[in-house]
């Protein structure tokens, strides 16, 4: 049976978990594992929620499996071997664990392409395209961090304003220009996802023609990155 297929085939990946990574890894990796196996085998000759539309039913089992695949991998766990390998790469290459979750499944689809044909790995791959996209959304979460660099004539104003509106505090940095010299305050602002367009306002309401660069943070730790009261 399938669900018990899942199990067996997923061993030799809880061991090198454990001997790779620690305990609390495997463990949480069989317990993902053995429910999904479970499942699996439950729900295996249940009828269909959706029915018909192939490609609508790749996109939901895409979601679903994204959905819990994230879960496992934010709480530290895992569930396949494909998750392990993808965690133990993500530690030693610049790579999140979605994108190699999908890098590592290619070779899967490649295999699944011979033996049941072509249109069976390519919805494949658009389930773990969408899976991967769910799974980053999961683990990162709806809030998570950016850091906005910005060099501006008006600094002192604009973490005036950053402050007052959005309760958050920056820091300064010198920057020369490569071409004039000239010298500049460049301020640096960690904010929750969930607030980049009302820093965005602010910063085009006060000086559009600023130079900013913005970048996605994965983790922030330390220091005070709280909000402060802004009422």
């Amino acid at each position: 049976p399938l669900g018990v297929l899942i199990a067996i085939i997923n061993i030799p990946f809880i061991w090198l978990g454990y001997k790779q990574i620690g305990k609390s890894f495997a463990l949480f990796s069989i317990i993902g594992i053995a429910s999904l196996a479970v499942g699996t085998s439950l729900l295996h000759h249940t009828p269909a929620i959706v029915e018909g539309d192939t490609l609508l039913v790749t996109v939901v089992g895409g979601i679903i499996l994204g959905f819990g695949m994230g879960l496992a991998l934010r709480n530290g766990g895992a569930l396949d071997g494909i998750d392990m390998l993808a965690v133990l790469l993500s530690r030693k290459l610049p790579f999140g664990t979605s994108d190699l979750i999908l890098f590592l499944n290619i070779f899967v689809f490649i295999f699944v392409a011979f033996v049941f044909g072509l249109q069976g790995a390519i919805l494949s791959a658009i389930a773990y395209f969408i899976a991967s996209k769910v799974i980053h959304i999961v683990e990162e979460g709806l809030s998570g961090s950016k850091t906005f660099n910005i060099i501006t004539t008006q600094p002192e104003i604009m973490v005036e304003t950053i402050r007052n509106r959005l309760g958050r505090s920056a820091t300064y940095k010198e920057a020369y220009g490569g071409f004039s010299h000239e010298k500049f305050k460049e301020i640096t602002c960690v904010i929750n996802r969930l607030e980049e367009t009302k820093l965005k306002e602010i910063i085009n309401e006060l000086d559009p023609k600023s130079f900013v660069t913005v970048y996605d943070v994965a983790e922030v730790k330390g220091g005070n990155f709280r909000k402060h009261n802004i009422h």
